[in-house]
């Protein structure tokens, strides 16, 4: 739903993100249903034989490389209609900048976005992450604010002729709506970003949040130091993943069916900070017996539940799979969610170890009663500065 509040923050990120990202599994932080259908997940289940051509057809149409015009560090101006469809001309105006670093060499992205409005004591601070799916060439676009560490129903869509359409169907004051992206005017140096509402079935358009991007000439996204923040509690419960990893993993080849058949193979993940630590972004690649495995981590911390959201997607797709929720007390995390495994509804439960940086997935058919362990993972650091963005 687009709340109030959602909207001002969404829409801002949205501005100030033109670009999605994913989540990573440092044991596969990813969903169940994820888990069986993509190379590598805990079902030892091989992509179909037409997906490397599919793949090849994308990289030849294009599309992966549609948000690089994005990438760098920008000056923002937002202005935003206070009262969307209610006949109001009152707007606010905002002044900021907006951060956006490439993921997956391009074929995903995460932009944080940090605006404020002097005269009305107004904050906004958001990230969006943006995954390219090579099968359908769309992108989906996911938002979040540092308010609640909650990540939104994803706007869908492509560029075409120079622009880009992005469209959703949301609630907005108790009333469904469809919700537009519109990205234009896209040069080198600069691009526009326009939001609008429809309560007609898209036959009129209300424009309620524009901003304007002008490019910053100084450090690169890619190296720009994060900002120190106030800490709350639990926000840096996860600071022992930053820097680069090296990772041996172990996959249970079949779930549920008493088998004891593991396999083993090596991987790679990057952690770095966002919002100063109170959201990570996490990279990973493997090479697995059943195929090659590139994915991504976004963790969201919760500062009124002082818990984590856990968010993974996979390269194949650049698809977002449900949250992992949780938290950590005494240097050890807990992390749940619900998902489907084989077509019948499972729990999933996520362990971390802090201190060894170790992790464990398991998945359990009886309620929580019991839980079978599929997936683990251990990690070694490689030698740099902790936390360093690649």
């Amino acid at each position: 739903m687009i709340t109030q509040f959602k909207y001002m923050c969404a829409c801002s990120l949205l501005a100030a993100m033109i670009f999605p990202l994913r989540s990573h599994p440092s044991g596969p932080q990813t969903t169940a249903a994820k888990a069986a259908t993509t190379a590598g997940a805990l079902a030892n289940v091989a992509p179909p034989a037409s997906r490397k051509s599919q793949e090849s057809t994308s990289l030849e149409r294009g599309g992966q490389h549609d948000f690089d015009f994005g990438i760098g560090t920008w000056k923002v101006h937002l202005s935003r209609l206070l009262h969307p469809l209610t006949g109001s001309q009152t707007w606010m105006e905002y002044e900021g900048t907006s951060v956006v670093r490439k993921v997956w060499g391009g074929r995903a992205n995460l932009a944080e976005l940090e605006v404020a409005s002097p005269a009305a004591h107004a904050h906004i601070e958001g990230l969006s992450l943006r995954l390219y799916n090579p099968q359908s060439h769309q992108w989906s676009v996911y938002f979040a604010n540092s308010r609640d560490g909650i990540l939104g129903s994803p706007m869908i869509g492509q560029f075409k002729n120079g622009g880009g359409e992005f469209f959703d169907q949301e609630e907005f004051d108790g009333r469904a709506i469809y919700v537009r992206f519109v990205f234009s005017d896209i040069t080198p140096t600069s691009f526009r970003f326009v939001q609008s509402f429809s309560a007609d079935g898209a036959r009129t358009w209300e424009p309620n949040w524009i901003a304007t991007f002008t490019r910053e000439k100084r450090a690169s996204a890619e190296t720009e130091a994060q900002p120190t923040r106030t800490a709350e509690a639990g926000q840096h419960g996860f600071d022992f993943e930053l820097g680069t990893w090296k990772m041996r993993l172990r996959r249970l080849q079949h779930p549920f069916t008493g088998s004891h058949s593991w396999v083993d193979f090596d991987a790679t993940s990057v952690t770095r900070k966002v919002w100063g630590g109170r959201a990570e972004l996490e990279v990973f690649e493997a090479n697995s017996p059943s195929g090659h495995i590139e994915g991504l981590t976004l963790r969201l911390f919760d500062p009124q539940s002082h818990q984590w959201r856990l968010y993974w997607a996979n390269g194949k797709d650049g698809l977002l799979g449900p949250p992992q929720i949780g938290q950590f007390r005494n240097g050890r995390g807990e992390f749940f969610g619900q998902d489907l495994f084989q077509g019948r509804a499972i729990f999933i439960r996520f362990v971390w170890w802090a201190k060894s940086a170790h992790f464990e997935q398991s998945f359990s058919d009886d309620g929580g009663k019991t839980w079978e362990v599929n997936w683990i993972t251990n990690q070694t650091r490689v030698n740099g500065e902790p936390g360093k963005a690649r």
